[in-house]
């Protein structure tokens, strides 16, 4: 009986760190390929993703995500932001990051702009087709930690 408890005892620890470890959501992004062909209405070629099989679970799932906001404000008002894995200086739109680098947000509730790295939480959409949205959408996003 009291080597049962030991054992307990030393794996409760392990259980409870292995449930609170969660994945790296950018290195998953990062599961993206890019393939051109011909866009639909004007014939020219576009680029255009091709998500791995683990990335596609993900697919209208639940997703937290910690990241750096960069605002939109010429699609007008609070609620439009893309999250980047890097700080803005660094991001897809500022440096040399491709695009599965960010991740565009909607949200129902306005959103604080701050500089420093939040967590997200939203349902994640993978875009291959609407070129007016970016190819990763975290929808009914919300910020855990404003």
């Amino acid at each position: 009986m009291a080597g049962r408890l030991l054992v307990i005892f030393f794996l409760l620890p392990v259980a409870a760190w292995a449930q609170t470890k969660q994945e790296n959501m950018w290195n998953i992004l990062a599961e993206v390929g890019f393939e051109s062909r011909p866009a639909k209405e004007n014939g020219f070629e576009i680029e255009s993703p091709r998500f791995s099989k683990r990335l596609w679970s993900y697919n209208g799932k639940i997703i937290r995500i910690k990241g750096y906001l960069v605002p939109l404000a010429e699609l007008g008002g609070q609620n439009k932001f893309m999250l980047s894995a890097l700080p803005f200086n660094q991001c897809y739109f500022c440096g040399g990051a491709g695009p599965e680098t960010v991740v565009e947000l909607q949200t129902k509730q306005p959103v604080k702009f701050v500089t420093r790295q939040i967590t997200v939480e939203g349902v994640l959409q993978l875009n291959d087709a609407d070129p007016d949205h970016h190819i990763y959408v975290l929808k009914n996003a919300r910020v855990l930690d404003p």
